[in-house]
């Protein structure tokens, strides 16, 4: 049985935090009301930054998810798949009552591990 997130996860090496990411694409357009396609811009902005640092999704240890209708549950963990494998990084889920702009139906930060000899990346 796959898990959808891990108990626990040691890191190794330093670390880059990802400020919450929200579900406006570089833009700025936000698909209004689709949990599907917010969760997959929120996981492409997460990507563009970890990708900055020379990371990616692999070196992730930690996801904190603020859903605002636990109903979007599903989908979120199914996009969660398409980006996150195993094994899952350790995660904390909370439902909020509002997120920065109504249309946001979700935020997501993390923290990864950078591999040894990453690029330390433009916001380092």
């Amino acid at each position: 049985m796959s898990r959808i997130y891990s108990p626990s996860f040691i890191a190794d090496g330093p670390l880059v935090f990802v400020s919450g990411q929200v579900p406006a694409a570089p833009d700025g357009s936000v698909a209004e009301g689709d949990a599907v396609e917010q969760a997959r811009q929120v996981f492409r902005n997460i990507g563009a930054v970890l990708d900055s640092h020379g990371a990616d999704f692999s070196h992730v240890v930690k996801v904190n998810y603020y859903i605002r209708r636990l109903s979007d549950l599903a989908d979120l963990r199914n996009v969660m798949g398409e980006f996150l494998r195993e094994p899952r990084p350790a995660s904390t889920l909370v439902e909020v009552s509002g997120l920065i702009d109504p249309r946001f139906l979700m935020e997501i930060d993390a923290i990864a591990t950078l591999p040894r000899g990453a690029a330390d990346g433009p916001d380092a």
